[in-house]
């Protein structure tokens, strides 16, 4: 690495050795500026939205080093950014994260901050954030509706301490908590006027052929329980009966838009839109969920 004496060189070099490497990337079209960006600045504790005039500051030995490090695991190990900075962004929040949840991204990033319009018909006073992992989505929908109590349930109990972090660094701990539950299962005769959820959608033997920096990440239960589209099916049946009259439900189906108009072809499916792709985003009302 001799010759690279600056931010800017470091972030030029990187961008070259993850092209050259092939990694992977969460984000298309400029994910590898992004985080060569944010590995170069995060390794150093630097804001990623710092002035471009700074990365022309020259690194001093120990921070060569910082830089280095960083750079190589990415390359060698393949291991997912935001693990190696302890942190992610999601619809401009920061959260916590590391190997004991999935990174968090999700098309709910755009539909949240237009609070489900106008397919949500009031203010929701409870929120569900099922398979909620580090719990970015229910903080987001914190967030965006400060007056509403929120629960976020996971099955893995590892999962929601990091979940519990996020929620008090965010300062949420009078409306937001967790709860250890395997779907609804441990959510009693508890109601909801909105559940958001994102669940292990895999299919059976598809972890095998995810790229290396997925495969850091915990393998979801419903790859060793049931079935990606198992989880679906489930959540579709029984959300009904967590709703409140006017409730919604909000689910991240992943690839299987097609498979579910076919499973349930009474039921006039709302998909939402966003401009991820290769995933879909439904919508139901409570009294859509009682017929799936």
């Amino acid at each position: 690495m001799s010759g690279l004496v600056t931010l800017r060189d470091y972030i030029r070099w990187a961008i070259s050795r993850f092209n050259q490497a092939q990694l992977y990337f969460q984000h298309d079209g400029e994910g590898v500026f992004e985080e060569a960006r944010a590995l170069v600045l995060g390794s150093l504790h630097l804001p990623y939205e710092m002035h471009d005039k700074y990365l022309d500051c020259n690194l001093h030995n120990d921070e060569h080093v910082l830089v280095q490090a960083i750079l190589n695991k990415r390359i060698e190990q393949r291991i997912p950014a935001a693990y190696l900075l302890g942190q992610a962004w999601f619809a401009g929040l920061l959260f916590k994260v590391d190997e004991r949840v999935v990174v968090p991204r999700s098309p709910l990033e755009e539909i949240i901050p237009q609070h489900f319009s106008p397919w949500l018909i009031q203010s929701p006073r409870r929120i569900l954030d099922l398979c909620t992992g580090s719990g970015y989505l229910g903080i987001s929908c914190a967030i965006e509706f400060p007056d509403a109590e929120v629960v976020l349930a996971d099955s893995s109990e590892q999962a929601l301490q990091v979940a519990d972090e996020n929620i008090a660094m965010h300062h949420l701990s009078e409306r937001a908590k967790s709860v250890h539950s395997d779907m609804f299962a441990q959510l009693g005769a508890q109601r909801f006027d909105l559940i958001v959820c994102k669940p292990p959608y895999l299919l059976s033997g598809a972890w095998a052929d995810l790229p290396r920096e997925l495969q850091h990440q915990p393998k979801p239960t419903g790859i060793t329980k049931l079935d990606g589209f198992d989880c679906i099916e489930q959540i579709l049946q029984q959300a009904g009966q967590y709703l409140s009259d006017k409730g919604l439900l909000v689910l991240e189906v992943g690839p299987h838009r097609s498979r579910l108009t076919e499973r349930f072809p009474s039921v006039d499916f709302t998909w939402l839109e966003h401009s991820q792709a290769g995933t879909s985003v439904l919508a139901l009302t409570a009294q859509q969920c009682i017929k799936c």
